[in-house]
């Protein structure tokens, strides 16, 4: 029986194999939104992800947010409650 992928771990996974960032940071913050909307036990929930990728070079605030949530797609993404951006080149 093979253990279920963390949220942050497939994130991690599927942001570097879609845009090959050379720095890339995913910390999971749910702890900091207990009682919160969206909050759940466990966490895997509230997400900030800091990436430097080449692929953003020329690319808009927008079209660098709709490049990291095609690389995530809409499965994982519906399981992320809240997701904080850093994206740069």
């Amino acid at each position: 029986m093979s253990e279920k992928m963390s949220v942050a771990n497939e994130i991690e996974m599927r942001l570097r194999d879609g845009l090959a960032p050379h720095a890339l940071d995913v910390v999971d913050d749910s702890e900091s939104h207990r009682g919160h909307s969206g909050f759940q036990e466990g966490g895997e929930s509230h997400f900030n992800v800091r990436i430097r990728a080449a692929a953003f070079e020329g690319k808009s605030r927008i079209m660098r947010h709709r490049a990291v949530h095609s690389a995530l797609g809409p499965e994982l993404i519906g399981r992320i409650h809240a997701l904080a951006l850093d994206l740069d080149v």
